[in-house]
């Protein structure tokens, strides 16, 4: 069995080689250069593009064709079946281009997967599934553990400017315009596959303490077993998070992650979330 993602699940490269996952990329134009992501742009060299950039960047999506060509190669290595895990289908046709070239490949099953979600949040998904693939689990055993796990799940985040968002079209013009109006720090989150704004909170430290909140009783759930602080080019704050909330849940595994390109692009630099789920 193949485990297949998107670039913007921004798992570690030693996760990838590990259990051997496999992935189409997104990219991102700038300035009309189109750039793929982990290929010709990463969050290494991203920001310092978009600074010096005349026009706002965009991203593509992967078309099916890209998925039909590794399902392909996949088929032809000797699998019979694929899931293919990728970004929520609310921000991006990926999901549905998946399932589009599933629909047309002949001689391998293949499974989509929407994470209704993205980043590390639906990278935690494509390793776990990676993990028991590499361990002889079933694609429906796989499955039914991807679902508790999405079920579990929830992410939180704070944007620095929300105009990315709405200029996207991933965020409605109007909760923008409140946002840059009243200074406000919104938390945002998703909802249905889609992100929405959840809180409207004055300050950025009463805004961390809410998102603390809202983890302390998902750990009380049981649901908070494994969480990442995931930034937008702001390390030393992510990391300083992740030692605060270590010592206040020493039971939790804390990790940090990243916005890669395609999603900086519409989260903009300085943005930080809390992602979490069981293991």
């Amino acid at each position: 069995m193949a485990i297949v993602t998107d670039s913007t699940a921004y798992l570690p490269q030693a996760v990838i080689d590990k259990f051997e996952i496999y992935k189409v990329a997104l990219s991102v134009t700038i300035d009309g250069t189109s750039y793929i992501e982990d290929k010709d742009i990463d969050e290494r060299n991203f920001y310092d593009l978009v600074k010096t950039a005349k026009s706002f960047p965009t991203t593509s999506q992967p078309a099916p064709g890209d998925f039909l060509l590794l399902y392909e190669k996949l088929r032809d290595k000797g699998f019979d079946t694929i899931i293919s895990i990728h970004l929520s289908s609310g921000i991006s046709g990926t999901y549905q281009n998946a399932v589009s070239a599933g629909n047309i490949v002949d001689d391998i099953r293949v499974i989509a997967y929407d994470s209704e979600i993205a980043c590390m949040a639906m990278g935690m998904l494509v390793e776990k599934a990676a993990e028991l693939a590499h361990s002889g689990g079933t694609s429906e055993a796989i499955v039914l553990k991807l679902n508790a796990m999405r079920d579990a799940m929830d992410a939180y985040f704070l944007v620095d400017d929300l105009n990315h968002l709405a200029r996207g079209g991933r965020l409605s013009n109007a909760q923008a315009v409140i946002g840059s109006v009243l200074q406000i720090k919104p938390i945002l989150y998703f909802e249905e596959t889609k992100i929405v704004l959840f809180e409207k909170i004055r300050t950025q430290k009463k805004a961390l303490r809410r998102i603390e909140g809202i983890l302390e009783e998902a750990v009380i759930k049981g649901n908070a077993q494994q969480v990442y602080v995931v930034h937008g080019n702001c390390y030393d704050k992510a990391e300083a998070w992740r030692s605060e909330l270590k010592q206040m849940h020493p039971n939790v595994d804390f990790n940090i992650s990243y916005f890669g390109p395609v999603i900086a692009t519409h989260l903009g630099e300085g943005a930080l979330a809390l992602v979490w789920t069981i293991k």
